[in-house]
Formats: structure tokens, sequence, C-alpha cells
């Protein structure tokens, strides 16, 4: 068959097969948008005609991949039921990501005419269609998986969160016998994931035979033909910036780097105030108190309200961090969020917690306070627990794990993306010391990704880290306390009386950065 011939025919197929897949969906009640059409087309085509092809599926979050998946597996299913095939899909977990993926399946199944009265589930992991099985399996760490054949189709889905190291060993061999077409589902990450990796080795197949393998869809692209979706992501850019890390990865399909600095020089940038140093409150002006509890030494005399004891190198101050709430920020359009502006620091080293409970009571009378949130870990807790006495209904705890932290890392990157925390401009000595520490702990933090967005981003200064100006070691109590005032958009600065009240704070990474 001539080169002119060969071409002729695949087109031919091709647009047969869109049509069939068309058909198919539109029996089963739905039009697929064209992004997904595009996509499901040229991975049904390198199945039927067992290319043998790798794919890599990146769309952004709530785009409609999973339901592609379903529909996928739904139709070669039905035009596989009387010869037979094996599809495999394997998630990250069995709960609830593998069983979430088989009850989508389910569903297509049942609603579908061709199918509703066919098929059945052979047992808790395997659904059936006449010849045609489709197996669900977890990819796991600890998961046992190894056995299972890819007659016709491999599906790795949410392949950032998948080891590169399990699909080595234990998945990549289902596809080998058959030289199964393969697909990579999920949103971007970093280039060490699994779908990072796989994303690089199809872009360059595709360029070596012009044959398409990437499917790599940004926000503006789903947009276009869903406009509440292009409304929800604009949303989300307005609150947290279009260069936030999770606005990046999980709307516009961008990688970012595993680890480094998490403060970059542009970051920095971002946090520099105009407004001044404050030892007192501003008449009208709302404020609440950040604090990092640190350890405390019984042995030796504290220092008095306002003074600072030698810092002793081996553990962190306990930290205060004086915000201004701008409320104009809630009056913004583009924000309809307050504004957080540093307007005093304050640490002590080795205080006793009855000491320093008097101290922070006095500030908290000084300033009015109207909220205080206070790191509740260890032994802030007992701390905690006489502010939350002393100021009954203005202190919110903040208990410091794995999960939390996480949180916190993101959402006050959020705030310093859309500049809505500012350091002051300290003209005293002490008080521009005070500032520069904590300008030093944020450039002196690193941060390292997990293997995907649902894992951890583990963010602190090292422990080996020192202040480049004065050589002395680095902790990170205040950069904690000025994290914590992410956890004031809980609040409801609208409320009248000059009180406040927690309300339902939505969790950006729910769902769930170049650095």
């Amino acid at each position: 068959m001539s080169r002119k011939t060969s071409l002729g025919t695949l087109k031919r197929r091709a647009i047969q097969h869109v049509r069939e897949f068309e058909e198919f969906c539109a029996k089963g009640g739905i039009r697929l948008r064209a992004y997904q059409m595009e996509a499901g087309c040229e991975i049904l085509e390198s199945v039927q005609w067992r290319d043998g092809r790798s794919f890599v599926v990146m769309f952004p979050r709530q785009s409609g991949k999973n339901e592609l998946q379903a529909w996928i597996e739904a139709y070669l299913m039905f035009i596989c039921s009387f010869k037979g095939c094996e599809l495999v899909k394997v998630s990250p977990t069995w709960r609830p990501q593998s069983l979430n993926a088989l009850r989508r399946l389910v569903r297509v199944l049942r609603a579908h005419p061709f199918t509703t009265q066919e098929w059945r589930k052979e047992s808790n992991y395997i659904l059936q269609l006449g010849q045609a099985r489709t197996i669900f399996l977890s990819g796991a760490p600890g998961s046992n998986i190894v056995g299972a054949t890819a007659s016709h189709l491999l599906e790795v889905d949410e392949a950032q969160d998948v080891l590169p190291e399990k699909f080595d060993r234990e998945i990549a061999p289902m596809a080998a016998s058959t030289n199964a077409t393969r697909v990579f589902w999920g949103t971007a990450w970093t280039a060490e994931t699994l779908l990072g990796r796989e994303f690089r080795a199809s872009e360059e197949a595709q360029a070596r035979d012009g044959r398409r393998r990437v499917f790599r869809l940004t926000a503006d692209e789903v947009g276009l033909e869903v406009p509440a979706y292009r409304q929800f992501v604009a949303a989300q850019v307005a609150r947290w910036g279009r260069a936030h890390p999770t606005v990046r990865t999980q709307y516009f399909s961008e990688e970012i780097e595993a680890g480094g600095g998490l403060f970059t020089p542009q970051r920095m940038a971002l946090v520099e105030g105009e407004h001044a140093w404050q030892d007192a409150p501003r008449p009208g002006s709302a404020y609440a108190f950040l604090l990092d509890v640190g350890g405390e030494e019984q042995d030796a005399p504290g220092a008095g309200l306002g003074e600072e004891r030698e810092r002793s190198p081996r553990r962190d101050s306990t930290a205060l961090v004086v915000v201004e709430v701008g409320l104009e920020g809630l009056r913004d359009p583009a924000l309809r969020a307050p504004l957080y502006r540093v307007v005093f620091l304050q640490t002590w080293t080795g205080e006793s917690q009855t000491r320093l409970y008097a101290q922070l009571t006095a500030l908290q009378k000084r300033w009015a306070a109207r909220q205080v949130v206070v790191d509740s870990t260890g032994l802030g807790a007992g701390l905690a627990a006489w502010l939350e006495r002393g100021l009954p209904g203005r202190v919110t705890r903040f208990e410091f794990n794995a999960a939390s932290k996480t949180r916190l890392g993101w959402d006050f990157l959020g705030l310093i993306e859309m500049g809505r925390f500012r350091l002051p401009q300290a003209a005293g000595s002490r008080e521009a010391a005070l500032v520069e520490r904590l300008r030093a702990q944020m450039r002196a933090c690193t941060y390292q990704l997990g293997g995907g967005p649902a894992e951890s981003l583990h963010w602190s200064v090292p422990e080996t880290a020192r202040d480049p100006a004065k050589g002395e070691l680095l902790h990170d109590d205040l950069l904690m306390a000025a994290a914590l005032c992410s956890r004031l958009d809980a609040l409801d600065w609208r409320a009248a009386g000059g009180r406040t009240g927690v309300i339902p704070a939505r969790d950006p990474l729910a769902g769930k950065v170049e650095f």
C-alpha cells in the first residue's frame, strides 16, 4: 500500500471512529465537549488499530476528565463485548479513587440503552459486559496488583499521585504482552511525578512521528466551551492570584519546581508595604494578634515588656505579630477580603508561660485586638487555654501538623500573591531589626513538595540556616506567627459592633504551586 493510500485509509478510519463514538454517546444522552472528543477519539483509534501509543491527558480540575474516561471505557466494552478485551484502570488509592471510578462506569453502563441489561459486576473490582471486562486496581505503594493483563487499554488515573517506581515495577508490565495503549490522566504538578515523566516522553514521541499523544488544556481553553467554568476560574484567580501554585497547576496545567526557596524575590517584593511601624493602635482601626509559641526556661529571669532576651541558638522564641486589618479590602470588588498590614513585632525567648500570659494580656489591652490566633501545639495548648479564659470569644487555636501546616503554607502564599500581606517601614533600630529578622526567615525558608497535589508541602527554615548579614542562626518563629494571619480569613470582619464571628473558610486545595 502506498503512503498516500495508507494516509487516506487512516483518515477515513478516524472519521468513522469519531462518528461511532459520537453516536454511542448521543444514544446515552450526552454530547461530549470538543476537547473531550478530540482526546477520546485519538485514544480509541490507537486502541482499535493496536497502535500501542502512550497518551498523556492533562486537564484542569473539574473540566470533564473523569466523565471522558467513563465513556471511553463503556464504548470499548460495548464494541468488544463479542470478541473480548480487558481494560485495566489504576488509581492512586482504592478508597475513594478506584471505587469512584468504578461507580462512574456503572452509572454509564446502567443508563445506556445498549448496555443497561447486559453488564454485571464480576467481583468488587471487575465490571463485565459480554466478553469485555474492566479491572479497577489501586496503585497505592503497598497494594498487591501483580498479575493483571491489559489486552487493549491500560489507564493510570491521577498519575501525578502514583509513584514512578510502582508503575515501572508492577503496572507497566500489564500492557507488555499486548502492547496495549496506555493513558496517563491527571493534573499538572512537578516534573518528577509519573505524569510529568510520561508527559515529556510522549511529547518526544509525538515530535518524532507527528501522531498526537499529548492533550494539555488550560482553564482558558475549557472556558471557551464552558462559560460557567471560565467565571469560576476567574474568581479563583481574583482571590489567590494567577501565580499561586494551586491556580497554576490545577487550572492552567503548569508544572512547578519540586523544591527550593518558598519566598522568591518576586514574592518578597510583594510583601513590602509603605505603612509605618506602630507602637500603639490608631483610632478606628482593627487589629489582630498572631502568636507562635516557643519553649521556656524556668531558671532565668524574664525580660520586661518591650525588652528582648538574647536568643538561644537552639530554641525558637515565642513570637507575636500584630496586624492591622484593612477592612477597605472588603469593599474592593477584585479582593472582597481584608488586607493584613504588620505593624508591630515582639519576641520572647525562654519566658515562663505565666509571665508571657501577663505580658500578652497587657499588650492586648493596649491594642484592643479583636482576634488572637495562637499556636496551640504542645506547650502552646496551655497558653491558648489561659488566653481563651481571659479573652472569651476572641481566641482562635491553630495546631500544627503535616496537613494543617500544608494548608497554612498554601493559604499564606495566596495572601502574598494577592498583595494582602505587607511588612512595615520601621524607623528605629530595634524595630527595623525585628522586621529584618522576619524578612531573613522568609528568605531562608525552603520547601519540598510531596509526590502529588494531595500530599504535603514541607516548608521551614533549615536548622543550619544563618542570617547572612549577622551570621546568627535563624529560626522560623516570626515567620510561623506571620503565616497565621491566613486563619483570619475564616472570620467575618464585617460584623457590627467591632466583634468577629467564625464563618466556614473555603479550602483552596479542596477537591486538593514556579514556586
